[in-house]
């Protein structure tokens, strides 16, 4: 009788562990389940304040020698900054790069509230036709010329010329440079011929054909030509369209050369 109480107890005992393990187990589980809840509940608030969240700093830099801060922030004046995750960068790189003097830009977004800008500005090489700029691509564009600071060569030729009078400009300087010359305007007309008025005041007359050797004759003939100058003469001009020799007009000294 003894034996079979004891065996009614353990059984009684098993039972209320059973019981016990098996609202510990659901406690365990409703609680991984509010937990699971609360923090997806704290994210999706997390993420919809973020989603909401402005650019409030619009950091712009780059090689800008004439493209000015206040421009790009006029630019893109219009965009709506107050969203970070919508602002469409390649919209702001279109609004900045349809500035006159912006050659590349580049817009990144860096989380959680900044816009970069880095720009590069053009290069101007010379003066087009008297109203445009030509940059060292020789592409040809229109921009706010006050904001020159140095002097710049002026060429003028048939639209489309641009890259050829570049690579002649380019190349002819090199030749000069050895006399310390240098030009100061380069005129290409509608059937290709070529004049150079350099920083002396003297304008060459190339023609169409020939240009190199033609300024090579002509660095080895002038400084015979001003060696043998008149004191109250300058050169006017040097015509170097012959095969085997040239033509130099003259001009009267004028009061700033004699000063």
């Amino acid at each position: 009788m003894t034996k079979k109480k004891e065996q009614l107890a353990t059984t009684y005992h098993n039972e209320q562990t059973l019981h016990w393990s098996f609202w510990l187990g659901v406690s365990f589980f409703v609680l991984v389940i509010v937990a699971i809840c609360s923090l997806a509940w704290f994210v999706r608030d997390k993420m919809s304040a973020d989603e909401s969240a402005p650019v409030t700093s619009v950091v712009i830099s780059g090689e800008m020698v004439y493209t000015q801060k206040t421009d790009i922030e006029q630019a893109i004046d219009s965009i709506n900054l107050s969203n970070f995750f919508n602002v469409d960068v390649n919209q702001v790189q279109n609004e900045v790069a349809n500035l006159p003097w912006v050659y590349s830009v580049s817009v990144r977004k860096k989380w959680p509230n900044e816009l970069k800008i880095y720009v590069v500005d053009q290069t101007p090489v010379a003066y087009w036709n008297g109203d445009f700029l030509i940059n060292q691509q020789g592409v040809a564009f229109q921009a706010d010329i006050n904001r020159i600071q140095h002097p710049l060569p002026a060429f003028y030729g048939p639209e489309g010329s641009e890259i050829v009078a570049l690579d002649n400009y380019i190349n002819l300087s090199e030749l000069l440079d050895y006399r310390t010359l240098a030009i100061d305007e380069l005129v290409l007309s509608e059937r290709f011929s070529w004049q150079l008025t350099l920083n002396d005041g003297v304008t060459l007359n190339l023609g169409r054909e020939e240009r190199v050797q033609r300024i090579q004759r002509f660095m080895d003939i002038y400084p015979l030509i001003k060696k043998n100058i008149k004191a109250d003469q300058q050169v006017d001009y040097v015509d170097l369209r012959y095969d085997t020799g040239l033509a130099v007009g003259w001009k009267p000294l004028t009061v700033k050369e004699r000063v």
